[in-house]
């Protein structure tokens, strides 16, 4: 989703090649590897350590990225392993490679409990049970007929595209300081794109690790899921933003997961707050006009043509704004012949 900010300041012009690193301050290294989806990258962040590396977050499962890895051992690691992986959240171009690296250099995996037991919850579904849980749930918010099956059939993709998990992780927390090389680098939490998303920071030169958190010119998807239908991931997500912002300076150099790193974090914090604050007011004047189901608002909030892989996508986060629009008593929900629908309070 657009959230487009012009006024931030980007010290890099470009990525470094795939299987290089690029120093972006003292002992940070930046490696980039393609992606095959319209999200076409992923930023990964090696952090010097001693003898060793500290790795945050791993790609994606594929032939390809192990590829692009074996050109990282030959020219980015100086000859030393891999001594700890962080891995910021679920999602399979983060933790893909996770289990891969950590057999490969008898590597720990950190992340937190609430990203762990989603990885192993989506992992464990059936493709059957994943299959119903979309029926019922996007069905039950308005979405029907082709796009339903369609999204419905294709079963457990998650667990096709990352068949092997970590071993179990040492879990970390909202709080907890890594060491690396001497450095104190802090766990920030984020929330509504992930349940317990970390990002690290160190204060001695203000670098921020964000994941997915804070990302420069796109908002990451905000997620309901079928086991917590009335979450609010908006309010989730906007809260955790504001509470990094309260916490951490403007100069913050913000490392992301997508994009080229920046500074102007505040900036940047303030323009994805007041577009979800825009998508929920847009979200408002449709069910003013009448009862809304959340594929409704498809074409309010998503102006482009969606496959059924994006329409996923969008479901979720329409029913994100819905359920937020609730949880602030702006909207009150009603349930009919089979479907929710919203109407202004």
């Amino acid at each position: 989703m657009s959230a487009v900010n012009p006024t931030l300041q980007y010290p890099f012009d470009s990525a470094p090649p795939a299987g290089q690193r690029l120093e972006i301050a003292p002992g940070v290294y930046w490696l980039y590897f393609p992606l095959p989806f319209a999200l076409d990258h992923i930023n990964l962040w090696l952090l010097a350590d001693g003898d060793g590396w500290t790795l945050v977050d791993t790609g994606f499962s594929s032939a390809h990225t192990r590829g692009i890895w074996e050109t990282v051992f030959r020219d980015a690691l100086d000859g030393k392993p891999i001594h700890r992986i962080v891995v910021t959240h679920y999602h399979p171009d983060h933790i893909g490679q996770a289990g891969w690296l950590a057999e490969r250099f008898a590597a720990p995996v950190l992340m937190t409990r609430g990203e762990w037991d989603l990885t192993t919850r989506i992992h464990q579904a059936s493709d059957a049970q994943v299959g119903n849980d979309f029926r019922a749930f996007f069905g039950l918010h308005g979405l029907e007929g082709e796009d339903l099956e369609a999204m419905a059939n294709r079963g457990n993709t998650y667990r096709r595209i990352m068949p092997e998990l970590p071993p179990t992780p040492e879990f970390i927390a909202g709080g907890d300081t890594l060491t690396v090389d001497g450095d104190a680098w802090r766990i920030l939490i984020g929330r509504g794109h992930a349940p317990e998303h970390a990002c690290l920071y160190r204060e001695r030169d203000r670098v921020l690790i964000s994941g997915d958190q804070v990302l420069p010119k796109i908002s990451s998807n905000l997620s309901v899921r079928s086991h917590l239908p009335d979450e609010d991931a908006v309010g989730e997500f906007t809260g955790s933003l504001k509470a990094i912002k309260a916490e951490l300076p403007e100069d913050t150099l913000v490392a992301p997961a997508h994009g080229l790193p920046f500074h102007g974090l505040h900036q940047r914090i303030d323009a994805l707050c007041g577009h979800h604050e825009e998508q929920l007011d847009a979200a408002l004047q449709v069910c003013r006009a009448g009862p809304t189901t959340a594929f409704d608002l498809l074409p309010v909030l998503f102006r482009r043509e969606l496959d059924s892989h994006q329409t996923m996508f969008a479901m979720s986060e329409s029913i994100a704004h819905l359920n937020s629009l609730m949880a602030r008593g702006d909207v009150q929900r009603q349930q009919r012949q089979g479907r929710l629908y919203f109407s202004a309070a």
